[in-house]
């Protein structure tokens, strides 16, 4: 019985060290297990990182390497009008006019939407025999001309050239007062006030040089380079000097009424570009800057485009820009727009959140596009735009009905899909669910398009606008001085609005650097006379 007891005892002692080292298993398995699933995580996290990082890559490379339109080959399924440039130009071999030439001869002339311009002064090449040669080869009489015919006209261009205009008046004196008088009478016929007093520029030589750096992107050092080859020696620093004198001199003025009569208009657009200026106080020469572009919509009756330089994206710049203003705010997503007074309404864009639907499907190989969701996102956007080109003649009461009958049932349409998508996991995570996500964040600002027939449904507007600055900006690269940021604004904003109004800018700044130094510019009828409007129904009454 003893024996018994000892060996239970013994079981005992086994059964609770087998328990324990169960729990110790068990514990150690739970370890486990948590490990497992920590590892899991961080693998789903890596790869999703993974997922995204390629994304992007394949993103970028498209953007560098790639077509830049955000037309591909799956938009040619809705639409066969994006022939490639060869189709739209072949030249059937029966095209043409038939003209006759002379007497039982005609020949075809070649369909080609080029034209020698009307406008331009024709130079007459006259082709005749030799005095001895003006003999008939039969019986050797005397040849008589009968008539003409013009062979070819060719367009002939030739370089700028420079000369040097010497102003020459002439002193009057009285004979009479010579005789009689204890003192001659002497007159001087006027002259107009130069645009830079003790300078040598002239009007057109300013107006060329800021015409050639923010219209042709050609910057002062290849200016100055082009001057030299042919033979005239004009730094860049003189040439900075006249463009920021005359700006201020002449432009500002103008520049400020500018900004008063944008701000009259309700629909306002406003986008802004990175402008690098040097030497800035309290900043590296490598820091940026801004140039902060606003203009008016389609149905204003004066186009303006205005700029401002800013040494910030700081929000309180556009608050200061549209203080007391009343009225619609086409801009992107960007959240410096999102805080002004309730008084301005913003319209958001949809080419923004239809491009972030692009950027999904271009890191797709291209037969896996069609039926993903990137695709489907797109589509709706793409519905959108359809409806707009068919209703872009209309007046803005009767687009707006038209958008009311159209677009605003794709509109909620749209929405309830996107609001499927807003508990999943992926919303943020790749570049699907960016799309998505802009979308949604942005839906108060994207559908008030639908509250005026004047309002447009992207703001490509203000980006076709800006874009001669981000072009001309890739070869000048920088200003120098904040004087030199205000004067490149001024004369970005006068030039486009001159391009606006449909006037060559160079006419347009000759014409101000003419009249305004012999101008009171403090009254402002004068510097209404000067504003580009004013100026190209001038030119084209006169």
């Amino acid at each position: 019985m003893k024996d018994l007891l000892e060996e239970l005892s013994i079981l005992k002692i086994k059964n609770e060290a087998l328990e324990e080292r169960n729990k110790i298993l068990k514990s150690e398995n739970d370890d486990l297990a948590k490990s497992n699933k920590s590892l899991k995580d961080a693998y789903a996290v890596i790869e999703s990182q993974l997922k995204w990082l390629s994304e992007q890559v394949m993103l970028s490379r498209k953007q560098r390497f790639g077509t830049s339109s955000e037309k591909s080959v799956y938009d040619y399924i809705q639409t066969n009008v994006f022939n490639e440039e060869e189709e739209r130009f072949e030249y059937p071999e029966d095209a043409g006019e038939t003209v006759t030439v002379i007497k039982e001869h005609a020949r075809k002339t070649r369909l080609t939407t080029d034209r020698l311009p009307m406008h331009l002064p024709v130079e007459e090449i006259i082709h005749e025999l030799p005095k001895e040669e003006q003999v008939c080869p039969n019986c050797d009489g005397e040849l008589h001309k009968i008539g003409q015919e013009t062979v070819r006209e060719g367009l002939k261009i030739i370089p700028p050239k420079a000369v040097v205009e010497k102003y020459i008046r002439y002193v009057y004196g009285c004979r009479s007062c010579e005789k009689e008088a204890e003192h001659a009478t002497i007159i001087k016929a006027p002259v107009p006030n130069p645009v830079i007093k003790g300078g040598y520029a002239l009007p057109e030589s300013v107006a060329h040089i800021m015409v050639q750096k923010y219209v042709m992107g050609s910057p002062l050092y290849r200016q100055e380079t082009e001057f030299r080859r042919n033979g005239i020696r004009l730094s860049r620093q003189t040439m900075s000097n006249w463009f920021i004198k005359c700006s201020e001199d002449w432009l500002f003025p103008i520049y400020a009424m500018l900004r008063a009569r944008l701000l009259e208009n309700e629909v306002l657009f406003a986008d802004e570009t990175v402008l690098q200026v040097l030497r800035e106080p309290g900043k590296k020469p490598q820091s940026d800057s801004y140039l902060w572009v606003y203009r008016t919509g389609a149905f204003a009756k004066i186009p303006i485009v205005y700029s401002e330089y800013q040494p910030s994206r700081r929000a309180e710049h556009v608050k200061e820009f549209l203080y007391g203003y009343k009225g619609f705010l086409q801009c992107d997503g960007y959240q410096a727009y999102h805080n002004l007074p309730l008084e301005i309404i913003i319209v958001g864009c949809w080419n923004h959140a239809r491009r972030l639907y692009d950027n999904a499907l271009k890191v797709l190989p291209e037969k896996e596009r069609e039926g993903t969701d990137s695709m489907k996102g797109k589509r709706y956007c793409d519905k959108l735009f359809d409806i707009e080109r068919s209703i872009a003649g209309l007046e803005p009461n009767e687009r707006h009905a038209k958008r009311q009958e159209l677009a605003a049932p794709v509109l909620d349409e749209y929405y309830r899909w996107l609001r499927s998508f807003k508990d999943r996991d992926m919303i943020g995570k790749n570049l699907f669910g960016k799309a998505v996500s802009y979308s949604l964040d942005q839906w108060a600002y994207l559908k008030n398009y639908l509250l005026d027939g004047r309002l447009e449904i992207s703001t490509n507007r203000i980006e076709r606008s800006i874009k001669p600055f981000v072009m001309s900006r890739k070869n000048f690269l920088f200003s120098v001085s904040q004087r030199g940021a205000r004067a490149s604004a001024a004369a970005f904003s006068l030039i486009e609005t001159a391009i606006e109004n449909d006037m060559n800018p160079y006419d347009y700044l000759v014409y101000v650097f003419k009249n305004a130094p012999n101008m009171d510019l403090s009254v402002p009828k004068n510097v209404e006379a000067l504003m580009p409007h004013s100026v190209a129904a001038h030119i084209n009454s006169s």
